[in-house]
């Protein structure tokens, strides 16, 4: 039950700031923001906004600035459009999602050479051994052929 509430006032806190960002802050130094995830703590009164920035690191670290700068102006807001008896504390996290998705698009695409650098040595490659290394089934020999190669040795049935 806590836990729906929790996600409800997360889910209107990365709205209303997505909004008031989207109206924009009088700060040079904000650059591109996207809010990407909202956690509140289970009494409601911390808040942990997480966010990606479009940019160079040096951009990242401007936003960073003008975000913890515009902190309290963006409670306040929050404050405003949330229903509830206290208003959470912010803090702003930059989330490390896209470049975590960069690494791994680079580890997919190295993976996709060597299969590929694999599959070329595969292809002119040759056996080591025999062409066909399984066994055949022996061939019948005609019966016929071999009493008459054997006639010194009597048949084991004859003596009987």
């Amino acid at each position: 039950m806590a836990g729906e509430r929790q996600a409800r006032v997360a889910d209107r806190i990365r709205v209303v700031l997505a909004e008031r960002l989207e109206k924009g802050l009088r700060d040079p130094r904000l650059g591109f923001v996207t809010i990407t995830d909202v956690k509140v703590t289970g009494d409601l009164q911390h808040a942990s906004v997480f966010y990606t920035v479009m940019g160079d690191e040096a951009l990242r670290a401007d936003t960073a600035a003008a975000l913890k700068s515009a902190t309290g102006m963006l409670r306040s807001e929050v404050g405003k459009h949330l229903n509830t008896r206290l208003t959470p504390s912010l803090e702003f996290i930059l989330d490390a999602i896209p470049e975590n998705a960069d690494h791994i698009a680079a580890l997919l695409r190295e993976a996709r050479e060597r299969d590929e650098a694999v599959a070329a040595l595969a292809a002119s490659g040759s056996y080591a051994g025999d062409p066909d290394p399984y066994l055949k089934p022996r061939e019948e020999v005609d019966e016929e052929a071999t009493d008459s190669d054997d006639d010194s040795e009597p048949d084991d049935d004859t003596d009987r």
